[in-house]
């Protein structure tokens, strides 16, 4: 059987260290309230707010498609193309580029509605129709 005294400093070591596992509960714990304080007072988004953000994400411009040709016959390689960006209601624009041997050139075409006040190309309708349903078959 162990002395008394030697029962003595365990028991205190033990209780040394369960004060010190108390301490770091209660610094975690103030942390965890602190924390949860900020969140709650943050306003919550509302039905307004969605609303709001459904409005923006609308008229993001995030339907893309891009349709690559050849402008000439006697060019390979695919080098021309058009492309159409446009948001959820069909507005944004289809810009193409023709290329050429001698030289580049760019067009860009304002989208209203998913139509155009100009006479739009076989390729810049394919573009526009494919980033209109998202289909990649362009």
């Amino acid at each position: 059987m162990p002395d008394p005294q030697t029962l003595a400093v365990a028991a205190l070591a033990v209780a040394g260290l369960a004060l010190l596992v108390a301490l770091l509960v209660v610094v975690v714990l103030t942390r965890v309230r602190g924390q949860l304080r900020l969140l709650e007072g943050q306003r919550p988004v509302g039905a307004g707010d969605l609303a709001a953000l459904r409005a923006d994400i609308a008229q993001a411009l995030r339907h893309v498609a891009v349709v690559r040709y050849d402008a000439f016959g006697d060019m390979g390689g695919r080098l021309s193309f058009s492309a159409a960006v446009v948001d959820d209601r069909g507005d944004g624009l289809v810009f193409s580029s023709i290329h050429a041997r001698g030289e580049s050139r760019t067009y860009a075409k304002g989208i209203v509605g998913g139509g155009s006040d100009a006479t739009l190309t076989p390729e810049e309708q394919q573009a526009l129709a494919a980033a209109r349903t998202g289909s990649q078959g362009a």
